[in-house]
């Protein structure tokens, strides 16, 4: 399939009237077209209900029953899925009539980086951030068997903020595809980004080729033309199967390096994505971005986190607790020492709606059972020690903490399938003396997930629980075991307070 993708238009359309016949299912506005190819075209759209635009690719049902392209659309669907990642494309839902299928898309407004590059090549520092933002959408497709086989410029996009976004994944492959011999056999791809491999026809590894086609594309962006070039296709392929090539006179030592790894025409001996990670010309000014998919959209981990002062927020994991205790600096400690005297924030209170909410049909077992994603524990500690049991645990199993107000969010260090298992923590006062802490998973598998909260997170916090009911009795205070009929009649004149008298807004 063409390359439908391509988002040429800088500007974004506007009309301040809406036309019936340019609504879509009444829930968007159609705009102009941005490309086409044989089976499909691409639109600007505008979400009626939240003023976002996005890029809608209309697919025509009958040319692709004709073509014989059900299946290659399922894939491509599953494969959008599958990969949600901030430097790819993203894809946010699927919607069909009887004659179009309707693939509602992030828009990505600075266009191709083929156009950058046609002006001449880039600075260092430009190659090398778009190549590291290359990389890490990659290695994240094929952590999850995804192979996309068709990376040049003119696939890859760029955004507002200049971060580019992996697009057409129309030639992609997954695992599953794989035959026996643990290869594919597919002829695919652009002629001059083709690893040498594929040219020979006998089978090839997908991530293999995906970096033959990471180097050839660094390579453009450095040098500002191909590095296998010729006028005839079968000489073109015959460079690239030997793999002839020079580096320009002003490529660093570091970067000539790495692109002879990369563009090595053995795939068994050609560098693999944690080699690359560790390379010194790669690893400057590299950040790794941390993420999690909540409602279906890419959220970063700083998002919930972003108005944290530098030296109040924690981030501790194993790692960074060592190396704290490695400095004796008094100014870091003082800060600590502040960090942990200063007073938390009250939890949110339920009010009786609040309550009412958690479960449906005004069944409160809701409030302390687990529920898909979710799970509530009802305790009487003190959030400063609920807080420090959850540092506890993810120190335990070597997750990091990250910290605000009454919410606490845990992360894995592991890249698994779905990425790293993410969890959000939030605690909220269901009486003066009781409180409920929700724990909702926000990215990563949920069988680990489910593992995790069963081995490590129930049984710390139940312990917690448990010495805090014993304390309780020890003193001869009431029970903090809740009951239903305890929580409906205690609090009541609390919960429904806010109800009966306006809430005061706070000072600007």
């Amino acid at each position: 399939m063409a390359d439908v993708l391509s988002q040429k238009l800088k500007s974004t359309p506007s009309s301040n009237k809406k036309d019936p016949s340019n609504l879509l299912l009444g829930r968007f506005e159609i705009g102009k077209l941005l490309g086409h190819g044989t089976f499909a075209k691409v639109y600007y759209a505008k979400n009626l209900k939240t003023g976002e635009g996005v890029a809608i690719k209309v697919i025509d049902k009958e040319k692709i029953l004709k073509g014989g392209l059900v299946a290659h659309i399922k894939r491509e669907i599953s494969i959008l899925r599958r990969v949600r990642h901030p430097n790819i494309v993203q894809l946010f839902e699927v919607m069909a009539t009887k004659t179009k299928i309707y693939f509602v898309m992030e828009y990505v407004r600075g266009g191709e980086l083929f156009n950058k590059v046609a002006k001449g090549r880039l600075k260092e520092e430009v190659a090398r951030k778009y190549f590291q933002q290359l990389i890490s959408a990659v290695g994240f497709c094929h952590a999850r068997g995804v192979y996309h086989r068709d990376l040049k410029p003119e696939n890859l996009l760029l955004d507002e903020n200049g971060n580019l976004k992996v697009s057409d994944f129309g030639l992609s492959a997954v695992s599953d595809q794989i035959r026996q011999d643990g290869l594919f056999h597919t002829f695919c791809g652009t002629p001059a980004y083709v690893a040498p491999e594929v040219l020979a026809r006998k089978g090839y590894d997908g991530a293999k080729v995906d970096l033959w086609s990471c180097g050839v594309v660094l390579f453009v962006l450095m040098a500002g033309y191909l590095p296998f070039h010729d006028q005839n296709v079968m000489a073109m392929y015959k460079k690239i199967y030997k793999g002839e090539f020079r580096c320009p006179r002003w490529f660093s030592p570091d970067l000539s390096k790495l692109l002879v790894r990369l563009l090595d025409t053995k795939p068994e001996t050609r560098i693999a994505i944690p080699e690359i990670m560790e390379n010194r010309w790669f690893k400057k000014g590299f950040k790794q971005i941390k993420f999690y998919v909540e409602d279906d959209r890419l959220c970063s981990i700083d998002d919930n986190f972003a108005d944290i002062e530098d030296d109040t927020a924690s981030i501790t994991s194993v790692a960074s607790v060592a190396s704290i205790s490695d400095y004796s600096i008094e100014s870091d400690s003082e800060i600590e020492t502040r960090r942990r005297n200063a007073p938390l924030p009250r939890p949110a209170s339920l009010n009786a709606f609040d309550i009412i909410s958690f479960s449906a049909g005004f069944d409160l077992s809701g409030l302390f059972e687990e529920i898909g994603d979710e799970n509530r524990i009802v305790t009487a500690a003190p959030v400063s020690k609920i807080i420090s049991k959850l540092e506890e645990i993810a120190q335990l199993v070597r997750f990091s903490v990250r910290k605000k107000d009454c919410r606490v969010s845990l992360e894995g260090t592991r890249e698994g399938v779905k990425g790293p298992l993410t969890i959000a923590v939030e605690i909220f006062e269901l009486t003066p003396s009781l409180v409920i802490v929700e724990v909702k998973k926000k990215g990563g598998d949920r069988a680990e997930y489910e593992r995790f909260c069963n081995e490590e997170l129930k049984p710390g916090l139940q312990n917690l629980v448990a010495a805090e009911s014993a304390t309780s009795s020890a003193l001869s205070l009431q029970p903090t075991e809740p009951t239903l009929l305890r929580v409906l009649s205690e609090p009541v004149h609390n919960l429904f307070s806010e109800i009966d008298s306006p809430r005061s807004l706070p000072d600007e």
